[in-house]
């Protein structure tokens, strides 16, 4: 079944069609590296269409339901334009491909515009963003809470490999291990128990935003909020009864890997272990901060290659000799 994909570039959101199958010159756009300044932001405030970012129009562009997947992308243009890395494609592929009644959109939106009318409107004013250590990475993260505060939906990162149906699940977050929820893979339904957890998370945004801290405004977020409806400090106990019916993943369902141990995603070494732990996962997270410059040949026989290929197939197979 055909899928929806939805991209936010220049001055409108671009739809095209993403079946089992990727177009060609989507594919021409893949690019197997890593492009631009991970600290600028001049372009969130740029006016020229050849620099800043588009417009989010409301009526255009808004959602009509709640069974849907995002993603955002908050990188600046460069001499290329704004141009998705072949790992990031994969994950909109992965998703599409294992998600075939859910609505897929990657956003590369105006912050400025998309926070208007909303209870971040006020504080993204403030200019506390741009006092951040990493600006495009905090962007990120309150880009993801308020679009499913705005919609709700599923949020997924750019660094997943989507292996398992996502049409299941609704108000949901996986903890990455035993004492931190993750924000890579998370979900807030239209619901009353939705929008409660939505409205949560801004207004924990609004209250703890640190710029200095590298986690706090993503998985600290939704950690703390969890922490105040379960009430619990402690992840292992946030059973689904406990936190009111939302469901906290064990870190085998998104993250079978600890970002610590990133490096077996890219090793030979261990595969068949590997393999064997990621075979129960429902995605998995290859920890781009810290894997991104880590070159991987499409012929190698490593885990991350191994569920490229068959999860994203239309990407890997024209992403070139890297991935």
């Amino acid at each position: 079944m055909k899928k929806r994909l939805l991209l936010c570039f220049l001055c409108a959101i671009i739809l095209f069609i993403l079946m089992v199958s990727t177009d060609n010159d989507f594919i021409q756009h893949v690019s197997p590296f890593v492009i631009g300044d991970w600290n600028d932001i001049t372009c969130y405030e740029e006016e020229s269409a050849s620099n800043g970012l588009p417009d989010f129009d409301p009526e255009l562009d808004k959602p009509t339901t709640d069974r849907n997947i995002f993603f955002h992308e908050t990188s600046c243009f460069d001499e290329d334009g704004l141009v998705l890395n072949a790992r990031q494609a994969c994950a909109v592929e992965s998703a599409a491909k294992m998600n075939p009644n859910m609505n897929v959109y990657l956003l590369h939106i105006k912050p400025e515009e998309y926070v208007k009318n909303t209870p971040l409107d006020l504080w993204y004013r403030s200019g506390v963003l741009k006092k951040s250590r990493w600006p495009r990475s905090h962007m990120s993260d309150i880009l993801r809470y308020l679009t499913l505060w705005k919609y709700g939906g599923i949020y997924l990162d750019l660094d997943v490999v989507v292996i398992t149906s996502f049409e299941h699940l609704t108000n949901f977050a996986g903890a990455e291990d035993w004492d931190n929820v993750a924000a890579g893979v998370v979900g807030f339904d239209a619901t009353a128990l939705g929008r409660r957890i939505a409205d949560a998370c801004i207004r924990d945004v609004r209250a703890n935003f640190r710029g200095d801290i590298w986690g706090n405004n993503g998985p600290g977020v939704i950690t703390r909020t969890l922490q105040k409806l379960c009430s619990t400090k402690h992840v292992r106990d946030m059973t689904t009864s406990r936190c009111h019916g939302f469901k906290v993943f064990s870190p085998s369902a998104f993250y079978p890997i600890h970002y610590k141990k990133w490096k077996v995603y890219f090793k030979t070494k261990d595969r068949n272990k590997t393999m064997k732990i990621v075979e129960k996962a429902m995605a998995i997270h290859v920890w781009n901060k810290f894997s991104k410059s880590e070159k991987v040949n499409v012929n190698s026989d490593v885990p991350y290659v191994i569920i490229a290929r068959k999860h994203c197939p239309r990407i890997f197979n024209n992403c070139g000799e890297v991935f």
